[in-house]
Order: C-alpha cells, then sequence, then structure tokens
C-alpha cells in the first residue's frame, strides 16, 4: 500500500468515527461513547478535511509546486489538425481552437491579442474609434481580401459588430503562426533584444537573405541578429522552407 492509499484508509476511519460509526465494524458507536460527543466529533471532522487537501495535492504537505510552463510554441504538423470552420469565426475562437492542439499543463496558451498584433502590424486591420468612443479594430480592404470581414450582431444592449475569419483567413493566420508566436512570447523577445521585427510577415527579400546566411553556415544567433528576429523565429522558419527537419536541427 502506497503513502497516499495509506492518508485516504486513515481519512475513511476519520470520516467514520466523526459520523459516529466503529470503522472496524461499521456500526453506530454506543451512545455515550467519546466519538459521539460534539467537541471530539468537530476535531474529527476538521482533522478528516485536513487530510483531504492533503490527499488532493498528491500526498505534499504544503501547497503543491507549480510547474514553470514552457512559452507557447507549435508545429506545423500540429497545426494540420486545426478545425477550420467553414462559417465566419470571431479570432476568440480561433485562439480556443489553436489552444486544443497543445498540452496546456506544461505550455502556456497562445493569446488572441497575438492573432490581432500581428494582423495590425501587417496592415489587415486597423484600429477605429466607435460611435461611444470605443476603440475596435476593424478590417482593412488588404484584410478583406483574405477573408476578414465583420457582422451585426444583437445582443441584450443591442446591436454590434464583431470582426469574423472565414476558412482563408484562418487559413492565413495558421500559415503565419511563426510571426504570431513571436507576438505572443514577446517577453523573452525584448530579453534578447530583437524588438524592430518581431511578428512581422517574412517577406521574399528576408527569406533570400535567411537562406544565402544559413547556406554559409552562419550560426543561427548571428542570423537572428542580422534579421533581427528571436533564435526560435529564425528555425521555426527554416524547418518551414524546409532547410531543416525540427527547430533543434539549426545551431
Amino acid at each position: 500500500m502506497t503513502e497516499l492509499e495509506t492518508m485516504q484508509r486513515a481519512k475513511m476511519y476519520l470520516d467514520k468515527l466523526a459520523n459516529g460509526i466503529n470503522p472496524l465494524t461499521d456500526q453506530p458507536a454506543a451512545e455515550n461513547d467519546c466519538i459521539n460527543q460534539v467537541r471530539i466529533s468537530r476535531c474529527l471532522f476538521y482533522v478528516s478535511d485536513v487530510l483531504r487537501k492533503v490527499i488532493e495535492n498528491g500526498g505534499n504537505i504544503g501547497k503543491a509546486e507549480k510547474v514553470k510552463k514552457q512559452a507557447f510554441s507549435i508545429s506545423h504538423e500540429a497545426l494540420k489538425n486545426y478545425r477550420l470552420s467553414a462559417a465566419p469565426i470571431p479570432v476568440s475562437e480561433i485562439t480556443k481552437r489553436i489552444n486544443e492542439l497543445i498540452d496546456e499543463s506544461v505550455m502556456k496558451k497562445l493569446k488572441y491579442e497575438s492573432i490581432t498584433t500581428f494582423l495590425l502590424q501587417s496592415g489587415f486591420l486597423v484600429l477605429t474609434e466607435t460611435g461611444d468612443g470605443k476603440k475596435t479594430k476593424a478590417p482593412t480592404k488588404q484584410g478583406n481580401a483574405i477573408g476578414i470581414t465583420t457582422e451585426e450582431r444583437v445582443s441584450q444592449s443591442g446591436m454590434y459588430l464583431v470582426t469574423v475569419y472565414n476558412a482563408e483567413a484562418q487559413q492565413f493566420i495558421l500559415d503565419n503562426i511563426d510571426a504570431v508566436i513571436e507576438i505572443n512570447n514577446q517577453k523573452s523577445i525584448k530579453a534578447a533584444g530583437h524588438e524592430d521585427f518581431r511578428g512581422q510577415p517574412w517577406t521574399s527579400t528576408y527569406d533570400e537573405t535567411l537562406i544565402d546566411l544559413f547556406q554559409k553556415n552562419v550560426p543561427v544567433s548571428e542570423i537572428a541578429i542580422t534579421l533581427k528576429r528571436t533564435e526560435d523565429g529564425i528555425r521555426a522558419r527554416l524547418k518551414k522552407l524546409g532547410l531543416i527537419d525540427k527547430r533543434s536541427d539549426a545551431n
């Protein structure tokens, strides 16, 4: 019997005693038995609840040690399991479907703001002001061209506009997930000093420069400095371009 099982057995005995039951016979204890005294019963209930918390904590006394989650990351292979919606959906739903593909117990989630920030920086969304003075994100002509539109919806407080993304727009986001990831993990990016081009889409010119430097065996750390990107962003792009099999292949 493991220590945790022993604790569970002890709690079972305490629960029975607290309820005036002899745990060995499962028969009610005599009325004059000490376990039927209110103060004793309350103490037993209290200890039982303390033991419950210890059991729920995996048998550890005190607070459970928090697992430090790794920064959000997802492979293009994993994204093949993303459920494209034929009907236009909001960015929050897109984010939810992407996060369904990761293990949230060990990894931080993707934030929907990372997607909208990428689209704002890339010219697919623009900040506009509503009639009540609030800021909202609306699609530009460039955004409309890839399938970002607005829909009128009704709530208890009245009519409102929501920006939605069709299947083509969803796929565009998936295709540019590396840029979105850079924005999502921007704390580490700032620490590395690569703020200038974080989250920006990769252009053919940058791809050509990246390929040229990589084929010349320039270290990833130096390529990152040259292109003002993170090392993880460089490795992710090399993988997407088919120059490496996995992110850990490039040094």
